[in-house]
Formats: C-alpha cells, structure tokens, sequence
C-alpha cells in the first residue's frame, strides 16, 4: 500500500529553510532552490529492516537505486547512502526540474513518500520611471516600477524620502510560467520634494535588497527675501543705504526687479543685480520698496518698508559750577544725543562759543555785583557828634558863644567825636 506523507520545505546548504514531517516509516522534505543552485533531495527510513531505497524523477525514471545511479544524468551526484539515508543533489537546477520526486521504500507493501522540489527564479532589476521628468509644485506626477521575469510573482514597495507609500500593483503570467509585476505610485509633490529620493524596493524570496532609485524634481515659483546690508539698526537722514533681494527658485528666477510701491524710485536710487543702493536718505524717501523675481513657473515678491529717522543731534547737560562770589550759576555743556540704532553715545564735544556766553554772563554779574555794593555804602555815609555848641546861642558875637561854652577851653580834652 502507499503511504501519503505530508511535505515539508527543505534548502540546501545554500541557506534553505526545511520543515520536516514524517510518514509510517519514510520521511522526505519538500525542496525550494533558486535556479542554476544546488537541490538536495534526501530519503529518510526510521526502523530500517534492509529494504531498499530509491529516488524516481517526476517522470518516474529512477534516479538512484541504492547507491547505483541508473539515470544518465551527471547533475545528479550521490552525496550520502546507508541503510537509513539516500540523499542525492542536483546541480545547476532549471525550470524543467521543478516536479515531485518519489522515494520508495521497498517493503510488503512498498512505501512511497514525495518530496516537491520548486524551482524560484528571481526577478530582473528593476525598472522605474516617471510619466514626466519634472513636476510642478502643487500637481500630481506618476511612477511606475516593474519587475519583470520571476517565479513566484514578486511584490514592490516604495519609500519617498524615510516615508513608506502604497502603489497599485499589476502581475501578468506569462506562457512560460513567469510573472511581471508593475506597481503604479501617483504623488501630489510640494517644493520640499525637490531632489528626494523615490525607492521602489522589489520582494522576493530568491533574492534580497533589490531596488531602484529616482529623484523628484519639482519646479517652484521664486522665494523672495530682502536683507538690510547696511546701515546697522534705524536708517537716519543723511546715511545711505543697500538693500539686497534674495530670490530662489526651480528653475533658477531670470529676473529681478526692484519698485517702490505707489510712487517712482528715488533718483539717488542706484539698482546693481539684485541690489538697490540708495545715497543720502532723507524723509522723502519714506515708503515700501518691493523686490519682484520671476522664473518660468510664477512671480513672487517681498516687501521692505523704509521710514527715514532724524539725523542724530546734541543737546545741553546741565552742570552746576559755584563762582567766587557764592552767586550760583549753570553752566551748559554740550553732550551729543546718543544714537539709539547704535545703542550707544558719542563722545562729548565742547563748543567754544557756548564757553564764551558763559563767562560773559559771569562777568556781567559780577558788575551787576559791585554796582550793588556801591549804592549801599553810598546810603550809610559816617555822621560826627559833638558839643562845641552848647551855651552860644545867648552869646551876642562869637568870641563870647566860644568863651560862655558850656565847658570853654578847659573842657576841650572831653570833646568826644563819633564816627559810624
């Protein structure tokens, strides 16, 4: 009677995986080899009472019998034999290999137990393309990969970037039982797809790291940026000014152009390329000054509005100074304003006409001072006592007012004078 076994899947040394199952007495493996390797084919008796073993080929030819090979056929070489073990490799294995091999065990009744062997054929390299070589930010673009000529059908991944993404795949069979598979991938792309890598990764069981590799290109409209080159901080009257437009863009813009926005340029106003130098700026110039690039995907512009500050000025730091004559007096030193673009002040100037006004007014007051001190002595003038007077007023002449004097000559000592 035949024996059924269940199979298993066997790889050879080259790195196959087996699965072993077992049958009454006989125990074989399935085989899976790669096309133009190495399949070994192995007959397994468990409590051998020395029957005979032999291998047939899916014809039903005998391959070995024992360890004599009656098949004409030096593919097939006998690797090991005992009472226990026939197994056998077959080298450089083709498509018309694949089948069902038979082991027979020659007992009452004969065993038979089978052993698949598959051949796998890998896929081509792969093959990706793109509906067209360059997209437009913002619109959709199509790939495709194809992986042509394999058994079994394989199957296809793709990476954008570090990003896995779904295609849509096809498999066709061919007449010689080969398969091609196409995978379609249909991606809206943005200007940060530029020049990523698109992967399209091909799986299949005879083969390992098998991709292909494109790059988007995407075309965008300009990215435009102006940039003070100088001055540093607030622009004020009198300095001059570099603005510089930054424009970038898929294709590269051919043209830069500079406008001041509801009014005409200054006519100190110099363009050089992408730079528009302005000399001596005053207030009139006050407005926004826009920068336009094009490329042949779009236009885009940046503004920069401009207000023109004063120029910087000095102002008086009050000091107080005491003169000689304790009148207190301020004296006004000149300090320049500092610059608040800068962030810090200049240094002190002294002006020679504000030092003159300064001791004129010190010397006016002083006058004023003296005139003062003057009208005040003038008014307190020194004023004498005396008393050389007293009793001539009876007197008939003057000889005898001095005679009849109250003290006469003999108190003349005593005559006292005050002086205030």
């Amino acid at each position: 009677m035949l024996i059924q076994p269940f199979f298993s899947l066997v790889f050879p040394d080259t790195g196959a995986a087996q699965y072993p199952v077992q049958s009454q007495n006989l125990v074989t493996d399935d085989v899976e080899v790669v096309e133009g390797e190495i399949a070994v084919i192995s007959c397994r008796v468990k409590n051998n009472d020395d029957s005979v073993i032999q291998l047939l080929n899916p014809n039903r030819q005998t391959i070995y019998f024992r360890d004599v090979r009656p098949l004409k056929d030096a593919r097939f070489q006998l690797v090991n034999f005992s009472d226990n073990e026939l197994r056998v490799s077959l080298s450089n294995v083709s498509l018309s290999d694949e089948g069902r091999y038979v082991c027979q065990l020659y007992t009452d009744p004969p065993q038979e137990a089978y052993a698949d062997v598959t051949v796998l054929i890998p896929p081509g390299n792969p093959i990706i393309a793109s509906r067209e070589g360059q997209v437009i930010e913002g619109n959709e673009t199509e790939m495709t990969c194809t992986a042509m000529g394999s058994k079994p059908a394989a199957t296809i991944r793709w990476m954008k970037g570090d990003k896995e993404l779904q295609g849509k795949s096809k498999v066709e069979q061919t007449y010689d039982r080969m398969f091609t598979v196409t995978s379609r991938l249909t991606i809206t792309v943005t200007k940060e797809d530029d020049d990523v890598p698109v992967v399209c990764i091909v799986d299949h069981p005879a083969v390992k790291d098998l991709q292909a590799q494109t790059y988007l290109v995407v075309h965008y409209k300009p990215e435009v940026k102006i940039v003070v080159e100088f001055p540093d901080g607030l622009p004020r009257e009198g300095q001059n000014m570099e603005l510089s437009c930054q424009a970038k863009g898929k294709p590269i813009p051919q043209r830069v152009n500079w406008v001041k926005v509801d009014d005409d340029l200054p006519s100190h106003a110099l363009i050089t390329g992408a730079d528009l130098y302005i000399e001596n700026l005053n207030k009139t110039y006050n407005g926004t000054y826009r920068c336009f690039a094009v490329n042949s995907v779009g236009e885009s512009y940046d503004d920069y509005i401009l207000y023109v500050y004063d120029a910087p000025t000095t102002t008086l730091k009050p000091t107080t100074a005491t003169t000689t004559t304790t009148t207190p007096s301020t004296i006004f030193l000149p300090e320049a304003t500092a610059d608040s673009r800068a962030g810090e002040g200049t240094p002190r100037a002294v002006d020679h006409a504000v030092i003159g006004g300064v001791v004129a007014v010190v010397v006016f007051a002083m006058l004023c001072l003296l005139i003062i001190l003057g009208r005040y002595f003038a008014r307190h003038k020194g004023t004498y006592f005396t008393h050389e007077a007293k009793g001539a007023d009876d007197a008939a002449d003057a000889d005898t007012a001095i005679i009849n004097a109250e003290g006469g000559h003999n108190n003349s000592d005593e005559k006292k004078e005050y002086y205030i």
